[in-house]
């Protein structure tokens, strides 16, 4: 087997409020959207409409948000599981000081900016659905 990338597929309540999240936090940006009829593919959010999945991108990182009624139906090992997970979603970027002090003005709650143990300057916060995300730099010896 050859793997090519990996796409984590979050289970959200809202999907508009989620693609909010990312996009005013994170700086992703919408790469495409599906509304709850199905009838198609939406590069920009209708006001009018409702969506049951999103694609968005920055970078090399896409992620995929489903609403909960539509995971549930397409990954059946899910049934029964609240939403939220036991892990947390690592995103190495470039210029943590800085960003750690824009999430800092924005109100967001996070952890301190520390250096770990295996020589990375990081710290956490929580999206809007409790999905914990590491935000991460190497550090220069």
């Amino acid at each position: 087997m050859k793997a090519n990338k990996l796409t984590p597929n979050f289970e959200v309540t809202n999907v508009k409020k989620t693609v909010e999240f990312y996009q005013n936090i994170l700086g992703f940006h919408l790469v495409m959207a599906v509304p709850e009829t199905q009838d198609g593919v939406d590069s920009s959010f209708d006001e009018n409409k409702e969506y049951i999945y999103a694609l968005v991108s920055k970078d090399n990182i896409e992620l995929m948000f489903q609403r909960t009624d539509s995971f549930k139906e397409d990954i059946i090992f899910s049934k029964g599981i609240a939403i939220g997970a036991t892990v947390s979603f690592y995103i190495e970027i470039e210029g943590i000081d800085s960003f750690y002090e824009e999430i800092s003005n924005k109100k967001i709650e996070s952890t301190p900016l520390k250096k770990a143990w295996y020589g990375m300057k990081e710290f956490y916060i929580q999206d809007n659905n409790g999905y914990i995300l590491g935000i991460a730099e190497k550090t220069k010896s």
